[in-house]
Parts: structure tokens; sequence; C-alpha cells
């Protein structure tokens, strides 16, 4: 999407790259604002799954009770996508509008595994020439704020205070709390430049820094970017959320597991088929006051009525690896797989006056139309090519003009996923394999778990998306497996 500029505008310089423009302190605010844009939080948790909050799931295992009144208090959107089926790519598109097959960056960075061939190329970071969604609205007199995790690069030049953002609090390249005392303080980050006294928790730091951020801001236009940590591994909770998710499990009968797809390697690969980890579930409790905790301040701070909520994750329930501590059921697969258990995710909006309360959208959106959405709403004038769209529409009930959505993981995933690719047009969905080029055709309304393979009865259909595939992946310019051992991939 090109959206040309109608008048004179300032070319902006922020952090350590040249950036986009908008129309400076003098930026247009949304048409539904009368006075300042609006203010935008933005709630990103990893490895959450789409069925993992109570607003998608009435059988939730897990309390969400925060998360939950969002839904009720603004639009649910049933169809949901991440870009990419693990972290890294997925955080790209959502600080750029783009599909990160544009550049290269389509595992988590830097993540490679060989299988029965080599994975595709791999770029290790977000360019710097990439404007990102903070330096858009920056540019339009907004006040910017990141904490968490980050991912998206290997020092300091990739990290979020050089990338458009006033204040970084614990963003830097690492995937998972992994130094200190992880989930409790001291955390030993080295962006959490002041420490937490002995046995803070992470969510709830990150949550008092987003809360003081919004009350020292709440004069100005701000952009908060709240991006946990959790409810990504080590599988760490409070000790009184673990209790309570133990007491609860005892009710919890049923089989916890099935065998799923068996992609590569000795050991059998299994599927979480029910949802009765405690301590998956205090993570998730945990995220979710975090989430209240902020949802609050903006009540105190007076400017809840002015301010953009958007919650989302970057990827699927992590089911088939490294505890495998959720189901996604009735979806298939889990984290590092392109079937709809590794993409789709849970987005809720709350954009008061222009969405009604508890309404729901099955347009399928994307990642990548977080920075189209946001830059609209901030009255920023794009003049790059991004791959989203503006989202204003849907959140009036109104249908989006997008035919397709397209996903491409050319790696073979830690998780078990075999690589490959995807396009969803309206209720169809069409996955391909880039070992051997098989395909599948499933109608998602009517089999939302993947299991009925409609690629024999309809291969027009099949035809025309395989077409409709390859041509997009020629237009970003996409990689694939490579040679391993004399052995050739498929190449489309």
């Amino acid at each position: 999407m090109r959206i040309k500029l109608n008048q004179i505008v300032s070319l902006l310089l922020c952090g350590m790259t040249g950036v986009l423009t908008a129309n400076g302190q003098n930026a247009q605010p949304a048409e539904e604002s009368v006075g300042r844009p609006p203010n935008v939080v933005v709630f990103l948790v990893d490895d959450l799954g789409y069925m993992d909050i109570g607003a998608n799931n009435p059988n939730c295992f897990y309390e969400t009770p925060n998360v939950d009144r969002l839904s009720q208090t603004g639009m649910r959107f049933t169809d949901g996508y991440a870009a990419n089926p693990v972290c890294s790519p997925t955080r790209y598109s959502l600080m750029t509008g783009k599909y990160p097959t544009r550049v290269q960056a389509t595992n988590f960075f830097s993540g490679v595994r060989s299988g029965t061939f080599n994975p595709a190329p791999l770029r290790g970071h977000m360019p710097l020439d990439e404007i990102t969604l903070a330096q858009a609205v920056k540019g339009a007199g907004y006040a910017t704020f990141f904490a968490g995790k980050w991912h998206l690069g290997e020092d300091a030049a990739y990290f979020p205070q050089n990338r458009g953002f006033d204040v970084n609090i614990g963003g830097h390249k690492a995937g998972g709390p992994y130094t200190g005392n992880k989930y409790f303080a001291p955390f030993k980050n080295p962006e959490i430049k002041v420490e937490s006294p002995e046995g803070d928790h992470l969510p709830d730091r990150l949550a008092r820094e987003t809360a003081q951020f919004i009350q020292d801001n709440k004069d100005q236009p701000f952009l908060a970017y709240l991006s946990f940590y959790s409810v990504h591994t080590p599988l760490m909770g409070r000790p009184d959320l673990v209790a309570k998710y133990r007491e609860k499990a005892k009710a919890i009968t049923g089989t916890e597991f099935a065998s799923e797809e068996q992609v590569f390697g000795d050991k059998p690969r299994n599927v979480r088929i029910l949802q009765n980890h405690a301590v998956y579930g205090a993570m998730v409790e945990a995220m979710d006051q975090a989430v209240g905790k902020v949802l609050q301040q903006l009540e105190d701070a007076g400017v809840a009525d002015n301010t953009v909520v958007i919650f989302t994750g970057d990827n699927g329930g992590l089911s088939t690896s490294e505890g495998s501590p959720t189901s996604n059921l009735p979806l298939r697969g889990g984290k590092g797989w392109v079937y709809e258990g590794g993409i789709r995710e849970p987005w809720l909006i709350r954009y008061p006056g222009v969405t009604a309360p508890g309404s729901e959208s099955s347009e399928p959106i994307c990642s990548i139309d977080l920075f189209p959405t946001v830059a609209k709403i901030a009255g920023v004038e794009i003049i790059h090519e991004v791959d989203g769209v503006n989202l204003l529409p849907a959140l009036r009930g109104k249908e989006l003009q997008r035919p397709s959505l397209f996903w491409h993981y050319p790696h073979y995933s830690n998780q078990g996923g075999f690589p490959g690719g995807a396009i969803r047009q309206g209720d169809l969905k069409l996955v391909e394999r880039y070992e051997d080029g098989r395909v599948h055709l499933y109608n998602l309304k009517d089999d939302i778990g993947e299991q009925h393979d409609l690629a024999t009865d309809m291969p027009d259909r099949v035809e025309q998306m395989r077409k409709e595939l390859h041509a997009w992946y020629k237009t970003v310019d996409a990689k694939f497996l490579t040679e391993r051992e004399g052995r050739q991939p498929w190449l489309p």
C-alpha cells in the first residue's frame, strides 16, 4: 500500500535511521478525534496461544479477567494472525508493516536448524534503514515507550532506544528472560538500568514502568508498547499462582497428549491436547494482572477515553516442545507450525468512539496491519511501501478490501514444524510444503482444525491459490530450502 503525500512533509531523523515523515508537531489527528490524536497502547504477549484467553475460549483453564474485559469493551477479531509462526519475524512485521520475507527475517534471530535440507538464508536483525512504528509516530509528536522483549538485533544499534523509542526498559537481543533469576529479580537485564528488589516479578515490573510512563505523559500523545517476555520459557510462575493452578488442575481429567505429525528427529513428536499446566496458568494470569495494571492507569490518568488499546501475540501457543505447556485445540499444531495453532493469534482492539463494545469481526487481519493502522490514527502519512492495511474500516464493522494473506517459513522449527508456506483467501487456506512441494487445502469455516484436506476435491482452486502464492514469493524475493549432503529440495 502506497499513500502519496498531499502536502509538504518534514523529514525527521529518529534514533540512528532516517525516517519518514509526517507533518511534524502539526500532524492531523485521526478523523474521529476532535482534540489531540489518540494515545496508543500495544500489548504484545510472547508465545500466547489463541485459545489461552477466556475471550476466545469459554473453557479456558487460565484466568484472564482483565484481557476479557478489554474484549468486552472493544472489538475481538476471530481471525487474527501473526505474520510468522515464531517471534522475531512477527515482531519485525509489527514494527514495519511489512512481511518479514522481504528482508529474509524468516526465523527467530538467529535460529538455524537443518533437517533433510538446510534452511533458507536468514538475516539476524531488523535493518537499520527500516522505518519503525515508533519513528513514525514520534515524528507526529508522540512520546514513545518500549518495555519488555525486543529480539530484533544483536547489539545496541538495533535496540529500541535507537529505533524511535524515547524509553527502553528491558529490550535487547535476547529472546527470553535468560539473565539473573530470569522472571524474578535480580533480573540482571542489561537494559533495566535500575534493578528491582529481590523477588520482584518481571511482568509486574514492566507493567509498573508502563503505568509510570502513562502518568508522566498523560498531557501529550503517547505510544506505550508493552512487549511481555511472558509467557515464553523458562516456565516459571509466582508461587501463589502456581499453587492456585495446581489445585485447580486436580479437577481436570482427560488425556494430556496426542501424537503429532513427525517431521524430523528420532524422538516421537507429541502435542498437548489438554490445558492443565499449573506453572503456565500462573504465567498467563500474571500477564493478565499486568495488563490490568496498565489499563487501570489509563483510567486513573484520565486518558482511557482517548487511548486506542491493542492486544495480540507474536506466534501460537507452545504445544509441541519445550515442556509443551498449552493446548491450542481445536487449532492444529502450535508455535513453529504454519497450521492455525502456530499463526492464529488473539487480536483485541478498543478504540473509544469507533469500536462497539463487545463487538466481533471475522475479517482476517495480521501483524502487518499494526503499522498502517496506528499511522492512520496518529495522522501520519506513509510515504514508503508497506504490506499491511489500515484496519479502521474493520473497526467500524466493515469489510477489508484485501483478497489474501501469506506466510513463508523456510525453516525447520525448534518445535517440530515443517518448512512451508500458506495463503488464505476467504475461508480457504492452502498449505505448501517446501521439502517436496506437496499442498493441502482446508476450509477453515468448516474445519478450523485442518483435518480434512480438500486438495484433490478442488484442483482448480488449488491451482489458482498456488499460482497467487508463487507470484507473491517473487514479489517479496522469498528464499527457500537449500541443498544438504547432496540432496536437493523442491523449489517453486
